[in-house]
């Protein structure tokens, strides 16, 4: 019996694959075909995973010479040596068994000594990527079907009654939204349906009170991440006219746009549950969507408006370079001492980096406040759990700390890499290594936020508690389907070719599989603590098939077209291409003063 236990043993160490990672704490040992060890002081690039899965592979006996070079000459190298196979019966071990011993902290890379950052599977990187982006493809056409048949040209569809909702002023939000998915799919007959009726149907002046926010990233950012990939001159027209209507939202003393605004009469007004103020993830997150249709349009109003907006806020220069989530129309002043990188302050952030970028790096203000509030975020809002050294993102109320963090600060590890990898100071320097690895440290965090559910669906924010790590919050267990965590893994795939947040990616999206998906499409799930009683609700976003599944099939798809050196995603996942530095439409108040 304990022979055949044995035996059972080595077989499944045999065929289980070798999983490496980086952990800051305690003993671990790992079981697998090894056949050579390295001690590395630095965080190991994404070739030599390849390479070293590719040496591990049955029947290859020579460790590839050039990863050998490689680590060999590199500095960090600690330490190096090989597993002789010992032969018996002239037969092969089919296993070495190693333990790792914790090291001293001196020998730790900068990320170890401070966060968790996780370890993916050693798989080869393309053998079921083209499988996975069609299943991923597949969820769309499920989802796009379902809207086709029951709710066509109303904003939404309710995914359990089959009922279409006009919750967004009743634009064919869903369907606008969802253009650029489909054409990066591949999904051109889908695609020229949609076309079709929104020449013929889609008008905007019997729509009434709209939000300035929700109708320029959902609606204005899929006409023209549509017109950027077809060059259909119908979608740009369509987007002129919308733009217009929205324009009137900026007349007000300061040039802070109200929240909302009637496409019908152009009357404006703010909103009463912000106490008549604008919100910063608001008013932070129209530039990159009206300075590509100034661009476009030869109407340099659009990046007016806009610019003036950041000119305002950048001059305010807020403590650490944060700005608190309330300013005032009236007088453009702060009027709040809130602090988050989540709801209602999270992509101002994000619109700064990508602003500038839009611009060819140009506007140095832009990236100037946003270095200062990335500075600021990890002195005064960055903390890490306890036991896992998870690092998160707090928020600071009236000069408090509050130990949550949003599902909506998954954004922030790909706006990290981002702007690490455009650095002007170089991707060596000192500031971007150290976003780098926050990048990673974060979306470890957030990956954890769904590996650590019933589901696998994370909630839509936690709480963090001293030796528990975190807990999904009583208050909101619930997943909406929201796509930020999609979207940091994509980027650093993208950027660092990582293999570990592809399969990070994929289980995301296995859970959404087993828990949201409904007859006509996917619904939010009510109870992410619950994998057995608990069935979607009655509810799927636009923003589920405009971005969770574009950012889900493009980490999946081996080939596509976007280059994050080339465009920028609006913060609805809409790609729009760079404008480069010429300025003529996009910078006139912010060049003057860079």
């Amino acid at each position: 019996a304990k022979s055949s236990e044995r035996r059972a043993k080595r077989n499944y160490q045999k065929n289980t694959r070798l999983r490496l990672g980086q952990y800051p704490d305690g003993t671990h040992s790992f079981i697998g075909n090894i056949s050579s060890f390295f001690a590395i002081d630095s965080i190991m690039e994404a070739t030599w995973f390849q390479t070293l899965a590719h040496a591990s592979r049955p029947g290859e006996d020579d460790f590839p010479n050039k990863l050998l070079s490689t680590v060999v000459s590199s500095p960090k190298l600690l330490a190096a040596f090989s597993f002789l196979p010992q032969t018996k019966n002239n037969k092969t071990p089919p296993y070495a068994r190693v333990q790792v011993q914790k090291p001293s902290l001196t020998h730790l890379s900068s990320i170890g000594q401070k966060y968790a950052f996780g370890s993916g599977t050693l798989s080869n990187d393309g053998t079921n990527a083209q499988k996975q982006a069609q299943a991923v493809r597949d969820a769309m056409k499920h989802a796009w079907a379902g809207y086709r048949a029951r709710a066509w040209g109303r904003d939404e569809l309710k995914p359990i009654s089959g009922r279409g909702h006009d919750n967004w002023g009743g634009m064919a939000v869903t369907m606008v939204d969802s253009l650029d998915t489909l054409w990066l799919m591949g999904l051109k007959d889908e695609f020229r349906q949609a076309t079709t009726w929104i020449s013929a149907n889609l008008r905007f002046d019997n729509t009434g009170q709209v939000s300035v926010f929700e109708t320029t990233i959902r609606e204005l950012g899929g006409l023209l991440a549509a017109y950027d990939l077809s060059k259909d001159q119908m979608l740009l027209n369509k987007a002129i006219d919308l733009g217009r209507r929205l324009l009137p939202a900026f007349d007000t003393p300061s040039g802070i746009p109200t929240g909302s605004v009637s496409l019908r009469d152009q009357t404006r007004k703010s909103v009463a549950w912000t106490g008549g103020n604008a919100v910063l993830a608001e008013l932070g997150s129209l530039q990159i969507e009206f300075r590509y249709l100034a661009a476009k349009s030869n109407d340099i109003t659009f990046a007016t408006k806009v610019n003036n907006v950041f000119e305002k806020i950048t001059a305010l220069k807020p403590a650490n370079g944060l700005v608190p989530i309330y300013i005032s129309t009236n007088t453009g002043q702060i009027a709040s001492r809130r602090v988050t990188f989540g709801a209602l302050g999270d992509s101002y952030y994000e619109y700064l980096l990508k602003t500038w970028l839009q611009g060819g790096k140009t506007e140095t203000r832009l990236r100037d406040a946003y270095d200062a509030a990335m500075n600021g975020m990890i002195s005064k809002l960055v903390h890490t759990s306890s036991p896992s050294n998870l690092a998160y993102v707090a928020d600071l109320e009236n000069g408090n700390i509050v130990h949550k963090m949003d599902h909506l600060v998954c954004f922030l590890p790909g706006v990290l890499a981002l702007g690490a990898y455009t650095d002007p100071q170089g991707l060596q320097s000192t500031r971007a290594q150290r976003d780098l690895d926050l990048a990673k440290a974060l979306a470890y965090t957030c990956y954890q936020m769904y590996e650590r559910t019933a589901t696998k669906l994370a909630p839509e924010f936690i709480t963090f508690r001293a030796g528990h790590d975190f807990i999904p919050a009583p208050s909101a267990p619930f997943n909406i389907l929201r796509p930020e965590t999609a979207e940091s893994l994509f980027v650093l795939h993208h950027l660092t070719g990582d293999p570990m947040y592809r399969e990070w990616a994929w289980n995301i999206f296995q859970a959404f599989e087993s828990h949201c998906k409904t007859n006509l499409g996917y619904g939010a799930h009510p109870d992410v603590r619950d994998s057995k009683k608990r069935t979607p609700d009655d509810r799927m976003e636009s923003f589920f098939l405009a971005e969770t599944l574009k950012y889900l099939y493009l980490i999946q798809a081996p080939d596509h077209d976007i280059d994050l050196m080339r465009s920028v995603f609006n913060t609805e996942a809409h790609p729009l291409s760079n404008l480069g530095p010429t300025g003529n439409h996009i910078s006139t108040a912010l060049m003057r003063r860079t």
